[in-house]
């Protein structure tokens, strides 16, 4: 009994894992986001002092 508790928790957790993903993906919320940091991310990176050599 306590074998199948534990693969139905597995079960739910890997469902649940697989919807959060696919939420992720249909709506592109990973490109949301970073397009949403970028100025942040870019206000940084021209702060920062770049070496010259070639």
């Amino acid at each position: 009994m306590m074998v199948l508790k534990l693969l139905f928790g597995v079960v739910i957790m890997a469902v649940v894992f697989f919807m959060l993903t696919f939420t992720v993906y249909f709506f592109n919320l990973d490109m949301k986001m970073a397009a949403r940091i970028m100025p942040w991310i870019s206000k940084r990176y021209d702060k920062v002092k770049k070496e010259k050599r070639l």
